[in-house]
């Protein structure tokens, strides 16, 4: 955030500007240490913390930890451990409205594997759900995790985007903020969790800090989010940790033989993926 300085500060700052421009050009590109990293069975590994808040205080929070394997694009498939837990207000009301469900949310952790539009759960969660001979419940309409519910630094244009929004870039610490909806224009992935009205809202504001390696890889990313979602102030802050950049991974999916899907057992396991990042 600027701020009006005035007397002497001002003087001094002009000085400091003069002898050691704040955003003079650096030697490294994140982007371009990304998108060499963006490659059929490399990968890396991912440790995340979040926390989700309603207006009316009730609030999520989950910790995931697992491996993503990349493709020329940025995340194609992801094998992660999650865990959820709700806060008592929020159990309350979900409870209310459904009490079958809601006590199932509350197993943890579950094992979820994605690859594209498609997550396979298993765990105690959908435990009771699977018949004889199978171990995982398939899920549509999902997205491959990338470790941050409000940043997806595996996306080129994103990242670009953050580096173009910095307010600051120094020990290799890059600190800015960015409107949801400038996100919105560049980041696919901001609008499956959050929708594309987004891109013509004024509202909101994303908080984040990069912290890059010599090379210019992200090695965390934190983020908080203030989202007016459905006419209600949503906040969301999200810790993301990667290691092992370059990685040989292949995240193998589960045989045919293994697999229900959730329509067929929809009474028994949660109608959506139960964890924050799918």
């Amino acid at each position: 955030m600027k701020r009006t300085i005035v007397g002497v500060a001002v003087v001094a700052g002009a000085l400091q500007l003069a002898a050691a421009p704040a955003q003079a050009a650096p030697k490294i590109d994140p982007v371009q240490a990304l998108t060499a990293e963006l490659a059929p069975g490399k990968g890396v590994n991912v440790q995340a913390t979040a926390k989700v808040t309603y207006a009316d205080g009730g609030y999520i929070t989950s910790a995931l930890d697992g491996t993503v394997e990349f493709d020329a694009r940025g995340a194609r498939a992801a094998d992660t451990s999650q865990n959820l837990r709700y806060s008592e207000k929020l159990l309350a009301k979900m409870t209310k409205v459904s009490p079958e469900e809601t006590e199932a949310l509350q197993q943890s952790p579950v094992r979820v594997l994605s690859s594209g539009a498609t997550s396979y759960v298993s765990g105690a969660v959908v435990e009771d759900a699977l018949p004889e001979g199978t171990s995982w419940v398939r899920y549509g309409r999902t997205d491959v995790p990338s470790g941050n519910l409000v940043l997806d630094v595996f996306e080129p244009a994103t990242l670009k985007a953050l580096m173009k929004h910095r307010s600051s870039w120094s020990g290799g610490v890059v600190k800015g903020s960015i409107k949801p909806r400038e996100l919105a224009k560049v980041s696919d992935s901001f609008v499956a969790r959050y929708g594309a009205g987004w891109k013509k809202s004024r509202a909101g504001k994303v908080t984040y800090a990069l912290h890059l390696s010599p090379g210019g890889l992200v090695e965390r990313v934190w983020a908080r989010g203030e989202l007016p979602y459905a006419k209600s102030p949503l906040k969301v802050e999200s810790d993301t940790r990667y290691t092992e950049w370059g990685r040989q991974i292949t995240v193998l999916l589960p045989l045919r033989g293994e697999v229900i899907d959730q329509p067929e057992v929809k009474d028994e396991a949660p109608t959506q993926v139960p964890a924050l990042w799918s």
